[in-house]
């Protein structure tokens, strides 16, 4: 190893490829190596986050270890007096270790190096062999997918969840829009468990029917875990959009039809997508595939969901009428999220020349 010990500073905001590269190298030619993540309160995206997915990324190299602490401190590299700021608190997070290699991307690691009487080693400081920057991510998280760690990529992942009455479409609008984007879509866990009980009934009962499943609290508590957990593995290699054919929301709604109200657990556990997309019954002819409940409630259901989303505080769009125009009204509302981009705060920025960062 070239160094005993060496240190890599930064906001990870968030990370990025052009980070583990970094990391990478500083593992490559150090026996330890101290990440220290030291963000501003300001920040949108919470430090454990990032700290846990530094870590999940960089699992292989136990050698390098991950500290987090917030530096709120004016950004000036000008000022010496703010400089002094800034390494009190990468001193606290280091917890009095001494290194002797400083790793950096950026034309402050010279003088942090010499700050701590370390050698600075530059790593693709012009960005050519990985050209990326937290600045341009956070500008357009789905123009560099392909530079963020598929646990990145699962919180920045906008997800579409497409709800409806039994037979309008919701399966087939999921799986349209999955392959127009070129993503993925999480099926309904609950028919999934439906058809298993099905099947477990008609082995003691041959001529059993879906109407003689039964159901109980249980049961709908384990569809909303089981669909999340799906949801959240699909995220983790979807693409920016991720379409999901129900969600907790949906299953109160039948959760109330099968036990009459739905349960506090299931209603908690109801998340926030970044849309809904609501199939309504009418024109569309109801297939009875023997796993449905009847055509008679389509109605009723429409209606609950409208009401049941109505106050979630997620933007529902309808899709009425045909398949094709269904899909086009979608297709629209899903890219108009692309468009809307992400909101993500900035961070604390070098002060303008002349103004002096501790005035800031």
């Amino acid at each position: 190893m070239d160094f005993r010990h060496g240190l890599v500073v930064g906001k990870f905001y968030p990370p990025h490829a052009g980070h583990h590269a970094l990391i990478d190298a500083a593992a490559a030619r150090c026996a330890a190596v101290t990440v220290v993540v030291a963000p501003s309160r300001r920040e949108s995206i919470p430090l454990d986050l990032r700290l846990a997915w530094l870590r999940e990324a960089h699992a292989g190299t136990p050698w390098v270890r991950f500290v987090g602490t917030y530096d709120d401190h004016p950004v000036d590299y000008a000022d010496p007096a703010v400089w002094d700021l800034h390494c009190a608190v990468f001193r606290a997070a280091l917890g009095g270790d001494r290194v002797d290699a400083v790793f950096s991307s950026e034309a402050y690691g010279e003088e942090l190096a010499r700050r701590f009487d370390a050698v600075p080693v530059g790593v693709d400081p012009d960005r050519r062999t990985v050209p990326v920057s937290g600045t341009a991510v956070r500008a357009d998280p789905a123009g560099h997918w392909d530079r963020l760690h598929p646990a990145v990529r699962a919180w920045f992942v906008r997800r579409v969840v497409v709800v409806g009455a039994e037979s309008t479409g919701t399966t087939t609008m999921a799986a349209a829009l999955a392959a127009h984007f070129g993503t993925g879509w999480v099926p309904e866990y609950g028919r999934e468990l439906t058809a298993r009980k099905l099947a477990r009934l008609r082995r003691e009962r041959p001529a059993a029917t879906v109407f003689d499943v039964t159901w109980g609290r249980d049961d709908f508590v384990e569809v909303v875990r089981e669909q999340q957990a799906a949801e959240d593995a699909a995220a983790r290699s979807s693409g920016p959009l991720l379409f999901c054919d129900t969600d907790a929301r949906a299953t109160a709604v039948w959760e109330e039809r099968y036990l009459g109200a739905a349960s506090p657990e299931v209603r908690a556990a109801a998340r926030r997508p970044a849309l809904y997309l609501l199939t309504d019954h009418v024109g569309v002819p109801f297939d009875d595939d023997g796993l449905r409940d009847g055509e008679h409630l389509r109605a009723w259901m429409t209606d609950r969901f409208r009401a049941e989303l109505a106050g979630c505080g997620v933007p529902v769009v309808e899709l009425t009428g045909p398949h094709e125009r269904r899909l086009a009204v979608a297709v629209a509302a899903c890219a108009d999220l692309l468009a809307a981009g992400w909101e993500l705060a900035d961070p604390l920025l070098p002060a303008p020349p002349g103004d002096s960062g501790l005035a800031s």
